[in-house]
């Protein structure tokens, strides 16, 4: 019976061949980002960021999930909720941490801010600020792939207010009447900035905006970092043999508010409480250990070299230099 049940519990994820080793890394990038992102909002407190940061505490299983799926030569497209995203695809702590106060060793050299993250080596093409304004350069980037002869796969993650915008429908259109390899992935986390997506949104299941492309959708749950590479996998399969898209719509929930500015006073406790019952770090930091994968003084260890590597990545971004003036207007024309 006891084998039975270990059985049971491996067939999660063993059709998958994820070895041990892909397995803590997932589990270790998620827990990277959720301690990158809680002392990004202790130094914005401070004043040590400026502007605009949104924050990923609550997502991590989604961007994790999806971008453990992926090749090097692969590609990458979010939108402004992008310091997660970053990290899981291998951008280093102390750039991250250094563009968002805005210093010159940062991963934008201190001129995209939080918003704007940016790395050409890693695939990683850009934080972009608009609503809906992204897609299409991601289905740009499959375009041209393709067009190269190529087998990389481009991703674009974008909030659930996007498929609102036209751009994204005539995106849609366009991708799958061109059949580019470029997957959708919209991060349903029920709200647009304050507003909950009942009150702005028509229709439950967003996904099905695309059936009227006739493109291979679903819903995952975007909490649950192995469902997410499952999904992802078959999407990515479908992108590299058959050059088709997909679109993703990934359940999953912010702890935060839309930026750090933003109170969060239009949800209750109670909401934010159920939802963090699910939390992807804990729940397969749990999983792990239930396996005999990690042990918890395994993940007690692990947490405290995160800590560490965020804390030097702090003193890092505060001893680096600003911006020089001589950068001012550069890259303003081609």
């Amino acid at each position: 019976m006891k084998e039975e049940k270990k059985k049971a519990k491996l067939a999660r994820w063993v059709d998958l061949n994820l070895s041990n080793e892909k397995l803590i890394k997932m589990y270790r990038d998620m827990l990277h980002i959720r301690r990158f992102e809680e002392r990004a909002a202790q130094e914005y407190g401070k004043g040590k960021i400026g502007g605009f940061c949104h924050l990923y505490i609550g997502q991590e299983a989604t961007g994790v999930g999806a971008i453990s799926a992926l090749r090097e030569d692969d590609f990458i497209y979010t939108a402004y909720r992008d310091h997660g995203l970053a990290l899981a695809r291998g951008m280093e702590s102390k750039g991250c941490m250094a563009e968002l106060f805005g210093k010159a060793t940062g991963v934008s050299k201190g001129i995209g801010g939080s918003m704007h993250f940016y790395d050409l080596a890693k695939g990683f093409m850009g934080g972009w600020g608009i609503v809906g304004g992204h897609p299409p350069l991601a289905a740009g980037s499959a375009f041209a792939t393709k067009y190269q002869g190529r087998d990389s796969v481009t991703i674009c993650f974008m909030g659930e207010a996007s498929t609102n915008q036209g751009v994204f429908h005539e995106t849609l259109n366009m991708a799958q009447l061109w059949k580019l390899p470029v997957i959708f992935i919209c991060e349903n986390n029920g709200y647009g900035m304050g507003t909950a997506i009942s009150r702005a949104m028509a229709g439950e299941h967003l996904f099905e905006k695309a059936a009227g492309y006739e493109m291979a959708r679903g819903a995952v749950n975007g909490m649950d970092v192995i469902e997410m590479y499952r999904e992802m996998s078959v999407a990515i399969n479908r992108a590299r043999t058959e050059m088709l898209p997909t679109f993703i719509e990934a359940r999953t929930y912010r702890y935060r508010g839309h930026s750090m500015s933003d109170p969060g006073q239009y949800r209750t406790k109670e909401e934010i409480e159920e939802y963090k019952k699910r939390d992807p770090v804990e729940t397969f930091g749990k999983e792990l250990i239930a396996e005999g994968i990690l042990k918890e003084t395994d993940l007690e260890a692990m947490d405290e070299l995160i800590k560490q590597e965020v804390q030097e990545a702090v003193e890092f971004a505060d001893a680096s230099p600003q911006p020089s003036l001589d950068v001012l207007h550069n890259n303003i024309y081609a």
